[in-house]
């Protein structure tokens, strides 16, 4: 086992073993309900604002498809495209801003994986010749013939990430021919997570082949269309509210007795977020105080805008003056890991919020091979800034250094509980829910799964790995507020009660039926 797996499995082998029961935990009697089997904790804790004051004037952020920001998604398959684009996973069968290239969106079903193989994905026709005469020489593995039997599909998915993991082409190609007639993007939430489970397997199935050309590529939809599926995410779920909120609400309580407050955000994207502390701002006693932001971009935010920084600072600018609140922007056009001190234009007299807002688990580590460790050296570089305060929000995930079985096994768990969430909130009837899930969702599962390396820009970490980074970069961490808490408590009220809030060690962690989603929390 390498260090790095170890490390991810906690060191030991007693934990080694653990996480291995957790993989084999998917191989169950076929009487038990895998369906239910989501089973980790919750926590969390908040900020005070007015809820209804940030229902009215929030507008979807674009970082957070899928809760990230980096690429989009495809629309309609178009397989006769080729057209060539400078993604993140530019080396990966599906690039990462284009995904669903199998999914036949028409009438609810994946397209034929095998066809898909040897024709999209461009199987040299003398390897799958020598694959389906080794399906001949060599029987199927009775483990794999009885799961296909039972057909639970949580179980067949998992083996057959298991057969690519071991290179079984073999068990894999029953596997996926069996799997493709029972995943649907307009079935049961695990239906619809399972046909880009899928995708991603048949993805990362493709990319280790010689001759598999690695270019699938699908239409990307106009600005306007993606935006408007990410509003309607946003609208559908609070995860994105939960974090902006929270972290609005720590900078609020750090800057209370300050007139001059530079908020320095990594992943600006639409500035969705700051519409309410802006608001908030323009009501403190004795006046408002001094703002300005620097808003840091990526391409991606850039295409979901339909163009640049100076979208974001004309709306601000705008919201800002007609709240009596001096106001200035700050555009910043560079990828986080490109990004310096001297870039950020701090003034003394300032005091300073920086926040991470599901941004930083794009960043490469030093799990990268040969890569910058950018995540720590953000940290670092914040750190030699003196902010009054630093403000986390993250997905409650472990994906980073798990080796591809475990990670597979977890992407399935976390995107159930939130394809299950939105099964709450837009009806199967609902004409732009498929819409939604493919190009909000869809892109980062696909990248987890089928991509590696620098390639892999999905690489989420839980929050005890974050505060030891945090740590180790001279914070220390900031109880949120109480008034966090209550205005939290009040947003849910108007989502399900399966959504569930707890505080934590200062920190809130925001979840779905006790599986925690989203954590945020605030250092100093």
């Amino acid at each position: 086992m390498t260090s790095q797996n170890y490390e991810d499995f906690g060191g030991s082998a007693g934990s080694y073993c653990q996480a291995l029961e957790e993989l084999d935990s998917y191989l169950l009697d076929p009487s038990l309900n895998l369906d239910n089997y989501i089973r980790p904790d919750v926590c969390n804790q908040v900020t005070q604002f007015s809820v209804q004051n940030y229902e009215q004037n929030c507008a979807f952020e674009s970082s957070t498809v899928s809760f990230s920001s980096n690429g989009s998604s495809g629309t309609q398959p178009d397989y006769l495209s080729d057209t060539t684009n400078n993604d993140v996973c530019n080396n990966c069968p599906l690039a990462v801003n284009r995904v669903n290239c199998l999914t036949n969106v028409e009438n609810g079903k994946l397209g034929a994986v095998k066809p898909a193989m040897q024709s999209s994905l461009g199987f040299d026709s003398q390897i799958m010749d020598a694959h389906h005469q080794l399906s001949v020489e060599f029987a199927f593995s009775n483990q794999v013939v009885e799961i296909v039997r039972r057909r639970n599909l949580k179980e067949m998915l998992v083996a057959c990430a298991r057969a690519i993991a071991d290179n079984d082409l073999v068990n894999c190609e029953l596997l996926m021919s069996e799997l493709q007639s029972m995943v649907s993007v307009g079935g049961e939430p695990l239906q619809r997570l399972g046909a880009y489970m899928l995708e991603g397997l048949v993805a990362r199935l493709a990319s280790s082949g010689s001759s598999i050309y690695k270019a699938l590529r699908c239409k990307e939809p106009t600005s306007p269309e993606l935006l408007s599926y990410m509003h309607l995410l946003y609208e559908a779920c609070p995860y994105f509210k939960f974090g902006y909120l929270s972290a609005n609400g720590a900078i609020a309580e750090a800057m209370k007795n300050e007139n001059k407050i530079h908020i320095i955000d990594f992943q600006i994207t639409q500035g969705t977020q700051w519409i309410t502390l802006i608001q908030a701002l323009a009501t403190r006693p004795g006046g408002a105080p001094q703002v300005r932001i620097t808003g840091i971009d990526d391409s991606f935010s850039s295409y979901a805008r339909g163009g640049g920084l100076e979208i974001v600072g004309r709306r601000l600018s705008s919201l800002a003056k007609s709240c009596g609140v001096p106001f200035e922007f700050h555009a910043v056009a560079i990828s986080g890991c490109d990004i310096e001190s001297r870039h950020l234009g701090i003034q003394p007299g300032e005091a300073l919020a920086v926040n991470f807002a599901m941004m930083l688990h794009h960043m490469p580590d030093e799990s990268v091979g040969g890569i910058q460790n950018h995540r720590d050296r953000l940290l670092r570089m914040v750190k030699s800034l003196s902010p009054k305060v630093v403000t986390l929000v993250e997905q409650e995930s472990n994906t980073n250094t798990a080796p591809f079985l475990l990670r597979f096994t977890r992407t399935l768990e976390y995107y159930l509980a939130i394809f299950e969430s939105i099964d709450v909130a837009l009806s199967r009837e609902h004409k732009e829910r498929i819409n939604v899930e493919q190009h909000c969702l869809a892109r980062d599962i696909v990248n987890i799964i089928a991509c590696e390396g620098i390639e892999r820009v999905e690489r989420h970490e839980p929050l005890g790995k974050w505060r030891l980074r945090f740590s180790m970069a001279g914070f220390n961490p900031s109880p949120l507020s109480s008034f966090v808490n209550s205005t939290i408590k009040t947003l849910l009220e108007n989502y399900s009660r399966k959504y569930t809030l707890q505080e934590r060690d200062g920190c809130l962690y925001l979840g779905w039926m006790n599986r925690d989603l989203v954590t945020s929390c605030a250092w100093v």
